[in-house]
């Protein structure tokens, strides 16, 4: 049970999203059946009060038509049977807007508390719930105390609004006697459509209490230990040392193929310890120079010691290389206030390039490019 120790812990937990979905897929949802019967009940005799007239009245007319019925009539089998369908398709559709508001006060009691919940394994058989040693524990349990004070409290209460009803209606359930049938009937039909709704509305009361009851008892029971929340935690998110091994993993992938790609580029900009970023520009494909690689420290000396291992130019430029790192991404173009920086510096590289293919003398390098301020990036 709910609220009692599980291999040494107490269910002190509320259940989770995952718990209560599965509860669901079971079949286990609040419930209350007072609830469900109030409403079916306050439906119902406002139904038959509002319709009763008229019901009434049709059957009245049906039942004059049974009776004068010409005597040629009856001895026709054919006929017979021609006038009982007709009776029965008649009374159908008398009765039909009353069985449709019937209806719809039975579906709207559990839609009302839990939601309809549909599952195949709340109708399996189960030879668990024959257990009369169960049985007898769910009668003398809290759940089977409280149905039963319940069971008393809602005949002490119905018992006394109807002993109220038949003592405030006795003058006129006496004068039905002297009433003609028919006005009798649609009297006495009207003192049971009211005596039905006072004592359904005196179950509202019942049903005000239990409700939150059955609500509080199903977080109950679907209590968890602490030791099943983590151990859920664990299923869904997955072991936290699994997951920083994935992410190294990943990182080390993502790494792998990011120092592929130096031997690609066209220049690394360094800081020139802290930072390193390898640009790349390809005048077909690409609208700006894109970032290849990037990283710091470590993963910078890598950058660096690749590039200089595949004749890659390393050209340093602090203020540069710090915006570039903390503004771009991998595999991105480089943001339009960098374009004239990064202009020149890929001109120098490729004057340089030319100049050794060519043996001329090589240019200087870009000094003051135009870099603006990095916001938020201290300098290393």
């Amino acid at each position: 049970m709910a609220g009692t120790e599980t291999d040494g812990q107490e269910r002190t937990e509320k259940a989770t999203s995952k718990r209560l979905q599965e509860a669901r897929k079971k079949g286990q949802v609040p419930r209350s059946r007072d609830l469900n019967t109030t409403l079916l009940l306050l439906l119902s005799s406002l139904a038959f009060l509002v319709l009763g007239p008229g019901m009434l009245e049709g059957m009245i007319g049906m039942i004059r038509g049974g009776l004068e019925i010409p005597r040629a009539r009856l001895f026709d089998p054919e006929q017979l049977l021609t006038a009982l369908v007709h009776d029965f398709h008649y009374t159908l559709l008398l009765l039909a807007p009353f069985l449709l508001v019937t209806l719809i006060a039975a579906l709207l009691g559990p839609l009302a508390l839990g939601g309809w919940a549909f599952s195949a394994e709340a109708l399996a058989f189960d030879l668990t719930k024959l257990d009369p040693v169960k049985g007898l524990g769910r009668l003398f349990s809290a759940q089977g105390l409280v149905e039963l004070v319940k069971s008393i409290a809602k005949v002490v209460l119905v018992g006394g609004v109807a002993t109220a009803m038949l003592w405030q209606f006795r003058n006129q359930i006496l004068s039905m006697s002297y009433e003609p049938l028919w006005s009798a009937a649609a009297h006495g039909a009207h003192l049971i459509g009211v005596t039905l709704l006072v004592l359904s509305a005196a179950l509202v009361v019942i049903a005000a209490i239990d409700v939150p009851f059955q609500i509080w008892n199903h977080g109950r029971q679907l209590r968890m230990t602490r030791q099943e929340v983590k151990d859920e935690f664990k299923e869904t998110e997955g072991d936290p040392q699994i997951r920083a091994r994935v992410r190294r993993l990943q990182r080390e992938m993502a790494q792998r193929r990011m120092m592929e790609e130096v031997p690609k580029a066209d220049v690394v900009v360094t800081n020139p310890t802290h930072f390193a970023v390898a640009l790349r520009y390809d005048q077909e494909r690409m609208g700006a120079p894109r970032v290849v690689a990037k990283g710091v420290d470590l993963v910078a000396l890598k950058i660096r010691s690749v590039a200089q291992a595949n004749g890659v130019p390393v050209f340093s430029a602090p203020p540069l290389a710090r915006a570039l790192y903390h503004r771009t991404k991998l595999e991105q173009e480089v943001p339009a206030a960098l374009y004239v920086a990064v202009a020149q510096v890929l001109a120098y590289v490729y004057h340089l390039r030319a100049a050794r293919e060519g043996g001329f003398e090589e240019p200087p390098p870009p000094t003051d490019l135009p870099v603006p301020d990095e916001p938020g990036a201290g300098p290393r």
